[in-house]
């Protein structure tokens, strides 16, 4: 037997409050019903219960961070088909919590479970695991609880989920490539600075010959990396910190955001997959039933890019005042033609979570497409960067060389 403190309502509407002893906070309830009360909160009672509630919640928050979105796409999956197949969402829980192998995801179904157990919702629930649950996720769930269609509404969650995995990979396979070229370009710059060109400079000590322009300043460069290469070390590092420290505040992310989508050839994958994820989320939000203006600011937490967020409350801000989704969408300069008059469609026919889909459709072959085709994009410009290197090491090492072989030749 455990103690339960009880909060709720007489026959009367006066609010009563007291401590009940009994197995579960169910059995409490039906005490308080039987006695006339309608208990609007139940929780366990007592110093010691309360010091492992904290315990529990802390190890709670430690743990959220190892809940990875796989695990959020399976237990929404799972979700569907239990609850499709008439199993109490309790035993649902209960059942998931048994056979999942993850402790940190054990440990937040068993609150879920015990927040049901005393009479929240489960879209409340969730909202005490913030670091699992997105508040898009949460607004959906509690549209499926206020529409009685929870196992519809997981199975939208779990193909939603699918494909922002989808497009955050396509997003790092558009930064893979050219991110490897680019290290692999500075690594050659750095081995060619160290190792190699002072192994010429030994030889061209030996001609007592005044040197070209060009081989004075590789030389230079080079004698400056060997002995200051801590400096330059530390120097890369700072830069990193720093900007990492300015990207974490709010102006900092906002112009790295909008500096994403400029970036030569991988920011338009970039740009066309955040707007997939827009409208696909968007068009998520009005099939079931979320408000415009609650969908729109869910969707902006989806995003996951600061610059397009501002956009989508812009957006928000302008159906507020009463103006249509197409002027709010024109007003924001995000959108092509081809785009905007789906969205006018759509407001004509009031089918926009359709015609959203169909914009999410487009973005996400054009990304498919443009993903396939990075390499053939990026070639030319190794190609011409490689070239301007070698040219240069060409001038500036080996050509000194030719001139003094022919001079020599010559006398």
């Amino acid at each position: 037997m455990a103690i339960f403190a009880y909060k709720g309502r007489s026959a009367k509407g006066d609010m009563v409050q007291g401590t009940l002893d009994g197995p579960d906070s169910g059995a409490i309830a039906d005490q308080l019903f039987r006695s006339g009360i309608t208990p609007t909160e139940i929780k366990p009672s007592g110093s010691a219960r309360a010091a492992s509630s904290v315990e529990r919640s802390l190890w709670r928050s430690w743990n959220e961070k190892k809940i990875g979105p796989l695990e959020l796409m399976l237990f929404s999956r799972q979700m569907y088909t239990l609850l499709k197949a008439g199993v109490p969402i309790m035993r649902s829980l209960a059942g998931l919590q048994e056979s999942t192998q993850s402790p940190a995801f054990a440990a937040m179904l068993q609150d879920l479970r015990e927040s049901l157990d005393s009479g929240r919702e489960l879209s409340t629930a969730m909202r005490r695991h913030p670091k699992v649950f997105s508040p898009f996720y949460v607004s959906m769930v509690q549209v499926g609880e206020m529409t009685g269609m929870l196992d519809e509404t997981f199975m939208r969650l779990y193909l939603h989920l699918e494909f922002e995995k989808q497009m955050k990979e396509s997003i790092r396979g558009a930064l893979r490539y050219p991110t490897f070229v680019v290290i692999a370009m500075a690594a050659a710059i750095v081995v060619v600075n160290i190792f190699v060109i002072p192994s010429f400079v030994k030889v061209f000590a030996g001609f007592h010959a005044e040197l070209p322009f060009l081989t004075r300043i590789l030389i230079g460069f080079s004698d400056f990396m060997v002995h200051f290469w801590p400096l330059l070390l530390a120097l890369a590092l700072g830069a990193v910190a720093g900007f990492r420290a300015y990207t974490a505040t709010a102006d900092g992310k906002y112009k790295w955001d909008r500096y994403k989508f400029r970036i030569p050839i991988a920011g338009k994958i970039i740009f066309k997959a955040t707007l997939a994820r827009f409208a696909r989320s968007l068009a998520l939000a009005f099939k079931s039933g979320i408000p415009i203006v609650q969908g729109l600011n869910v969707v902006g937490m989806v995003v996951d890019n600061e610059f397009m967020r501002t956009r989508i409350e812009q957006m928000r801000d302008g159906v507020e005042r009463g103006d249509s989704i197409l002027r709010t969408a024109v007003a924001t300069g995000v959108f092509n033609p081809t785009v905007l008059q789906m969205i006018a469609v759509g407001e004509e026919t009031g089918d926009m979570d359709g015609l959203m889909f169909e914009i999410a459709g487009m973005y996400e072959r054009e990304v498919e497409y443009e993903v396939k085709t990075l390499s053939q994009q990026i070639e030319p410009i190794m190609i011409v960067a490689l070239g301007i290197l070698v040219l240069i090491l060409a001038l500036g090492i080996f050509l000194p060389i030719w001139d003094l072989g022919k001079a020599a030749l010559n006398k």
